[in-house]
């Protein structure tokens, strides 16, 4: 064989293992990737059973419940239509949860429609300030 031909057939070996590669990372990420979905997404299309998901929503106000083992806690998150979402998470929830406010949490749907959070992210708005700098902001507007 040729030293031109060898040049050639490694060439061609290099390319279709980059393409093996590239192809196998995708599919890697497409496997992991968590979707985003909202109540009214979930009345739609249905439950996304077997499959690691994200919703999101608001807390709705009165539905926190914790239970007596102080670390399992059930509410209900909803957005601006009437579905809803009953979620049940065992751990210890980020300060800014609260009801009424934002939240994000990843997990995966029970049979029944039972959303059983694996992690809690609390979001807040736009206007959101650590209550330290909050203190010393109204402090100095208040020295003027």
């Amino acid at each position: 064989m040729k030293a031109k031909h060898q040049r050639l057939t490694l060439l061609i070996l290099a390319i279709a293992a980059v393409l093996a590669a590239v192809l196998l990372a995708m599919s890697a990420i497409r496997d992991q990737a968590s979707f985003f979905y909202a109540p009214a997404d979930i009345v739609r299309k249905g439950l996304p059973l077997d499959k690691a998901v994200r919703i999101g929503g608001m807390v709705e106000e009165g539905s926190v419940r914790l239970a007596g083992d102080g670390v399992t806690m059930d509410f209900i998150v909803g957005d601006e239509t009437d579905a809803t979402i009953p979620v049940r998470y065992k751990g210890i929830v980020p300060d800014l949860f609260k009801e009424g406010s934002g939240v994000v949490a990843e997990g995966r749907f029970q049979p029944g429609g039972l959303f059983v959070a694996d992690e809690i992210l609390a979001k807040h708005d736009e206007n959101y300030m650590p209550p330290k700098l909050a203190g010393e902001r109204h402090k100095t507007e208040s020295l003027k």
